[in-house]
């Protein structure tokens, strides 16, 4: 991954922070993005750079079409004219209630900010990947796009509309040597989560064969694996990254 030009969206803490430091300690030259936590996302930079590696910060809404423009142009412009690497990761709220109490603006809020974060900056890198014949996609979903769960309709959907446009991304794109995965990470350790009940933590750990809910490096390192030459011949794959609570 030496010298390789990768985006994280939302890279300032979390998943897309151990994914930032995961391409940055394999070598790639990473921005990391974010919206409105910069001291986290500096603090991502600055631990990547005394590693010995290079990356940079920067603020965008990746919803905004100029500012998802912006962002890979930026990119470009601070690395030598390449994008190599998306990883698609950026955080869109989303209403936690039933059906039942979901009015429509609450449920298409998410859907359509899901989609769209992931539209426009697959639009922004497409370009370039194009130009050089090479490109690594990266989306990160979540297992409730396929295993439903009380109160996540809105969460649900979204991630699995994000599952079926990343393999037609996979498919259009293929023949420009650009390949589109996503990872579906099950529960885990975040700020985030951090507003589950430590017992809901405990049974889905009780009920998970690896016997533990994730940590976002556990994540990362199968990110940084669909973002290397190793995964060369993979593309539009679902990989459920859960320690085992749901199987496919």
């Amino acid at each position: 991954m030496k010298d390789k030009v990768a985006i994280v969206t939302g890279g300032a803490r979390g998943i897309g922070a151990a994914a930032s430091k995961a391409l940055g300690q394999r070598g790639a030259k990473v921005v990391v993005n974010y919206l409105s936590n910069k001291d986290a996302a500096h603090a991502v930079v600055a631990e990547i750079q005394a590693a010995g590696g290079d990356a940079a910060a920067y603020q965008a809404d990746v919803r905004d079409e100029t500012q998802a423009g912006a962002l890979a142009s930026f990119a470009r412009d601070a690395f030598g004219g390449r994008i190599d690497i998306l990883v698609n990761n950026a955080n869109v709220p989303f209403a936690v209630m039933p059906f039942a109490d979901m009015p429509w603006s609450a449920f298409s809020q998410k859907v359509n900010e899901e989609l769209k974060a992931a539209f426009l900056m697959t639009k922004a890198v497409i370009p370039a990947m194009t130009e050089q014949k090479y490109g690594k996609i990266v989306y990160v979903s979540a297992g409730l796009g396929k295993a439903a769960a009380p109160n996540m309709i809105a969460h649900g959907t979204a991630k699995g509309a994000l599952d079926t446009f990343a393999k037609y991304i996979a498919h259009e794109f293929g023949p420009m040597g650009i390949t589109a995965n996503v990872v579906a990470p099950g529960a885990v350790e975040t700020d985030a989560s951090a507003r589950f009940p430590e017992e809901a933590k405990r049974a889905i750990s009780s009920f998970t064969p690896l016997g533990r809910i994730g940590q976002p490096a556990d994540i990362a390192g199968v990110i940084a694996f669909l973002a290397s030459d190793d995964s060369r011949f993979v593309t539009g794959t679902y990989t459920p990254v859960n320690g085992g609570y749901v199987m496919e």
